[in-house]
């Protein structure tokens, strides 16, 4: 049994307890995990979630460490979503982030969850949502959200946090580094990390590029992007990253945009989960199940068109 006021006080076990629970695929365990949600939703929405991607050797894991220890010490706390990539083939995932952020991890006032993505579109696994709800509920003033790596389906992070970081590697903007024009669009800052050493020419130059970049897009937003720059490794430009993120929360707040911004993840999220529930309910028809193969067997041979296929299909609803 999960103890709510357990939860609303902070403690780690019976929030990791209840996470179980909603990442639980038995539907005795969903429906109890939904009824759990909707009694904390009150003592949800008041933290800051913060989405952090970027290409793979960028740093992520240390960064948020940086971050993490650095807000701990500003009296925070801090709740890490680390997402895993799962094994296509056994579903299985490596699930280090405790090793990788020894400590922060050994840290009160945080919380890290490495999650497995299980193939969720955008390497977010399909239960953070519900996560970082839990976690605003157990009093949780920061959650980092960090995600598997950089593709177009990194829309899905975008959609779920209020502030979206790009970490970037000091290469003066080689070929972009694969970060698509649509993830530059999305993103509410660029932080060129490993601004150290020998680096740090090369990051400042680096920044120069894509603040020329940004500054060629169209901004409809209230907040106008940022590049910064920032070592993990030796902590530094990490409070200017922050102060930066407060920044950017004072002022959407100020103009209404922050809580319309949520409303409209929300209504998204609505949408998303009727397609879910339509797709299993689809999935668990009977009739549906015995027509199927048939159905799909006629399209193949060129008797039906898919369109009419699905209709039929769709009908033994």
């Amino acid at each position: 049994m999960i103890d709510l006021a357990q939860i609303k006080q902070g403690q780690r076990r019976a929030l990791a307890k209840a996470i179980t629970l909603i990442e639980s695929k038995l539907d005795r365990d969903r429906e109890a995990a939904q009824g759990l949600l909707n009694q904390l939703l009150p003592a949800t929405g008041k933290s800051i979630r913060v989405g952090i991607t970027g290409v793979p050797g960028v740093g992520k894991s240390t960064f948020i460490e940086a971050l993490g220890l650095f807000l701990i010490k500003q009296g925070k706390k801090v709740a890490v979503l680390a997402v895993d990539p799962s094994s296509p083939i056994r579903g299985g995932s490596i699930l280090g982030d405790k090793t990788r952020m020894e400590k922060l991890s050994r840290e009160t006032n945080a919380f890290i969850r490495p999650s497995p993505s299980e193939g969720a579109l955008g390497g977010v696994a399909q239960k953070t949502r519900e996560t970082m709800l839990l976690c605003e509920a157990a009093g949780y003033d920061v959650i980092l959200v960090e995600t598997v790596g950089v593709g177009q389906s990194e829309y899905q992070v975008a959609a779920m946090v209020d502030f979206f970081l790009v970490l970037m590697l000091p290469n003066a903007g080689d070929e972009l580094q694969g970060i698509k024009r649509g993830i530059m669009e999305l993103a509410d800052a660029l932080v060129i990390n490993k601004h150290d050493g020998e680096h740090i020419h090369l990051a400042e130059r680096t920044k120069s590029h894509y603040q020329n970049a940004l500054h060629l897009m169209q901004q409809t937003h209230t907040w106008t992007p940022q590049v910064k720059t920032c070592s993990a490794l030796e902590n530094q430009g990490i409070d200017n990253v922050w102060k930066m993120v407060e920044e950017y929360e004072a002022l959407c707040k100020g103009s209404g945009e922050f809580e319309a911004q949520r409303a409209q993840q929300n209504s998204k999220w609505l949408d998303t989960l009727i397609q879910e529930m339509l797709t299993l309910k689809l999935k668990n028809n009977l009739k549906v199940q015995t027509e199927r193969p048939i159905l799909q067997k006629a399209v193949l041979s060129n008797k039906i068109t898919p369109y009419h296929a699905a209709k039929k299909i769709i009908s033994l609803l």
